[in-house]
């Protein structure tokens, strides 16, 4: 299994590397203001492209995965409470009320 995916990277990686070098004609891109860079390689700006939009994904997905973070280990520390009153259970809670031992007779 392990080999099949370094086969399946090593595919990806070649087909990604021919992509890239028949994209090496130069382009202008057009900014904000009437700026415009110009003769900038393709691949260049598709790799500007997606660093910035995979950037952008993982800070969305940082309070999802911090969220998460809390509740395992509110979670855990429950658990640990939980196991805790299961290994030492207490003998008694407190003072007994008679009314809730035997309750009172209607009169």
């Amino acid at each position: 299994m392990r080999y099949l995916i370094w086969l399946l990277r090593l595919v990806i990686f070649i087909i990604v590397l021919l992509f890239a070098l028949k994209n090496t004609a130069p382009v202008d891109v057009g900014l904000f203001a009437d700026h415009v860079l110009q003769q900038v390689p393709l691949i260049v700006v598709m790799l500007v492209a997606f660093v910035l939009g995979a950037v952008f994904g993982l800070l969305l997905a940082v309070s999802a995965i911090l969220r998460r973070r809390r509740e395992i280990n509110r979670l855990r520390r429950e658990l640990a409470r939980a196991q805790e009153t299961l290994a030492h259970p207490s003998t008694g809670t407190g003072p007994v009320i008679p009314e809730t031992a035997a309750p009172l007779a209607p009169l």
